[in-house]
């Protein structure tokens, strides 16, 4: 699409949807941004660095909200970010070396999501009734069930895969909070969002610094993310933690089916 007022005001829209979807789920907003940038025209390896900017006001903003509602999880965000932000940095450095000018690296994508999005309906998190045995009396997984070991691995995996396909991590943060560190789904998309927002920041940089960021794309997104972010995670404080977990599931598994599908067009 060529550039003007047009492509200017679809991309505030498009904003708005990612910020919506982000707080909601705390996945940071490149999964929903990257493949609508393509539709605007952008190259993969453009729409992958320029989603990693706009992932950072937009998991501030739902971030304020889900802390108003004591749902973050401190220790496992300050346990979680430092190798991961090393991590980020070393997946966006390599992101251009990768085979496909961008396309492969879509293709990930969408087989993460697509996996992402069978162990978010398959494994029921802890506040489901058949985990009550689980709990303990106040309600919160046994203690050394989620360690600063396991925090950090997830940080690293998410951590990495933020730079290098630009998907802000929490694809791979929230199942991961909710099945190895065992946390009930709105704490790991709370926690999640602070995380990623935190892993944008060094792929940003690096994106950045070579040259595949569309800034002018970045601020239209930016002006729909922030007040979208806030409206995604006052829905999610309202959902009952079942229901959302499947929700989750469900839109991670047609965010896959939208990246593959376009990905294999656009390569034949």
């Amino acid at each position: 699409m060529d550039i003007g007022p047009l492509r200017d005001a679809l991309t505030v829209l498009l904003g708005l949807a990612t910020g919506v979807l982000s707080g909601l789920f705390g996945v940071g907003g490149g999964v929903i941004s990257q493949p609508g940038m393509r539709l605007l025209g952008l190259a993969p390896l453009v729409a992958i660095g320029t989603a990693l900017p706009v992932i950072i006001p937009g998991a501030l903003s739902g971030a304020l909200r889900y802390r108003n509602e004591d749902l973050i999880l401190w220790p496992a965000v300050w346990a979680t970010i430092p190798l991961g932000l090393v991590a980020a940095a070393w997946g966006s450095e390599i992101s251009a070396q990768v085979p496909g000018e961008g396309h492969l690296l879509q293709l990930v994508t969408a087989g993460l999501l697509g996996f992402s999005s069978y162990r978010m309906a398959t494994v029921a998190s802890p506040a489901d009734p058949d985990r009550s045995a689980s709990l303990d009396a106040t309600g919160s997984p046994p203690q050394g069930r989620a360690t600063n070991a396991r925090y950090a691995a997830i940080g690293v995996v998410g951590g990495f895969l933020s730079g290098l396909l630009g998907i802000g991590g929490g694809v791979i943060l929230v199942p991961a909070f909710v099945q190895v560190a065992r946390r009930e789904v709105k704490s790991a998309i709370a926690t999640s969002l602070v995380c990623v927002g935190a892993f944008a920041i060094p792929g940003t940089i690096t994106h950045a610094l070579n040259g595949q960021v569309d800034w002018r794309v970045a601020a239209a997104l930016i002006v729909g993310v922030i007040p979208g972010a806030r409206i995604g995670a006052a829905l999610t404080i309202k959902a009952a933690d079942r229901r959302l977990r499947l929700t989750v599931a469900t839109f991670l598994g047609i965010i896959a089916l939208l990246y593959a599908g376009s990905e294999l067009l656009a390569l034949r």
